[in-house]
C-alpha cells in the first residue's frame, strides 16, 4: 500500500471517529444509559478518547509505512485536535441543531 492510500484511509477514519460521539445515544457504543440521553460533558470525554485512539493509530501507521516514528512538538498536537474539530462539525450540527430543525418539520 502506498503512503498516500495510507493517510487518506486514516483521514477518512478521523473524520468518521469525530462524529460518532454526535451520532450514537450509547457510551463507547456499548452501555445504554436507560433511557437517558447522553450528556454533553460525556459526549466530550468520548471525542476525547476517539482523539487518543485516532492519533495513536497515526502513529502506528506511520511506523508500519516508515518503520520510524518522527519526534513531534505540541504544535503537531495542537493542529490535530483542530482538524479532528472540524471533522466532528457535521455531527455536531446535526445533533444540536438539524435533528430538532427536521423534527419541528415533521409536526
Amino acid at each position: 500500500m502506498s503512503q498516500g492510500v495510507v493517510i487518506g484511509f486514516w483521514l477518512g477514519l478521523a473524520v468518521i471517529a469525530a462524529n460518532l460521539p454526535w451520532l450514537s445515544e450509547r457510551w463507547l457504543w456499548v452501555i445504554t444509559r436507560k433511557g437517558r440521553p447522553k450528556p454533553f460533558w460525556l459526549r466530550l470525554v468520548e471525542w476525547g478518547l476517539l482523539y487518543g485512539l485516532t492519533v495513536g493509530m497515526g502513529v502506528g501507521l506511520e511506523y508500519k509505512t516508515t518503520g520510524v516514528v518522527q519526534s513531534q512538538d505540541w504544535e503537531f498536537y495542537t493542529v490535530t485536535l483542530c482538524l479532528f474539530a472540524v471533522g466532528a462539525l457535521p455531527g455536531f450540527i446535526y445533533r444540536y441543531q438539524l435533528r430538532r430543525l427536521l423534527e419541528q418539520a415533521a409536526r
